[in-house]
């Protein structure tokens, strides 16, 4: 035991969590329920958590100019909030890509942020353990990947692009995702008359949040339970489709 008079232990590093929410509603969106919730289980487990709204940022498009790999600095040839983003997502242990759903993919915004993060690596070739040619770090610390989504479809199984999208961008990043939270019939993430359901489950992402911190990875219990309905019923699905249906039905009526 160290207690020697005036001599402080170094403070403990507390690891930092940063998200990046792609949905282009922000603070409203049915997402951000889930990020919010999955923040709160890390912070709990003791993680720096910073929520970003891409939204509410400026991010031009990439101009597939390469001048950040012809800069010794690596730096982009547009002025925009990326280069405050690039730091945030440089100091991070742990990054949250979020998004809803769009035409099986992340949203455009995400998409962008993901293109403009190309200062991080290097121009050269080189090749991975598998012998497939890539484009290395420019060096320093590569944080671990999570997603999150939600779709409007109440099936789990449109998620099978966006899953095949984090295998390839762990390899080419040279990391991993060390979770992946999906959730179908995100409509109802934000329905009042189901407060109670959406919180049971709030309290399954926040375990998540708190696994990921703590284990360094989701358990293959609660991502079980993650991918349950929201609404335990085998009648879940037809359900989901009427409820849609009926408000599709109002807003063309009129009655928005």
């Amino acid at each position: 035991h160290y207690h020697s008079r005036g001599h402080n232990p170094a403070p403990v590093e507390r690891m930092k969590v940063v998200a990046f929410n792609g949905s282009p509603k922000g603070a409203e969106s049915n997402t951000h329920v889930i990020v919010d919730a999955f923040l709160e289980g890390a912070a709990a487990a003791g993680a720096d958590v910073e929520n970003v709204f891409l939204a509410e940022k400026k991010i031009a498009h990439c101009l597939g100019c390469f001048g950040c790999w012809s800069s010794p600095t690596g730096e982009c040839v547009q002025k925009d909030d990326m280069e405050e983003l690039i730091e945030k997502y440089t100091a991070a242990d742990i990054v949250v890509f979020a998004t809803p759903l769009h035409n099986d993919n992340v949203s455009s915004r995400l998409k962008m942020f993901i293109d403009r993060l190309l200062p991080l690596g290097n121009p050269y070739f080189a090749v991975d353990r598998e012998g497939e040619t890539i484009h290395p770090s420019r060096g320093g610390k590569i944080p671990k990947f999570v997603m999150i989504s939600n779709c409007g479809f109440p099936e789990q199984s449109h998620f099978q692009v966006l899953h095949l999208l984090t295998e390839r961008m762990a390899r080419n990043y040279k990391t991993e995702f060390i979770a992946e939270i999906y959730r179908g019939g995100g409509a109802w993430l934000t329905e009042p008359s189901l407060d109670e359901a959406v919180a049971r489950y709030r309290d399954l992402v926040r375990k998540a949040g708190e696994e990921v911190v703590m284990q360094g990875r989701l358990s293959g219990e609660t991502k079980a339970h993650l991918e349950q309905p929201l609404i335990p019923s085998p009648d879940y699905i037809e359900i989901y489709r009427a409820a849609v249906n009926r408000y599709w039905d109002e807003v063309l009526g009129g009655n928005k």
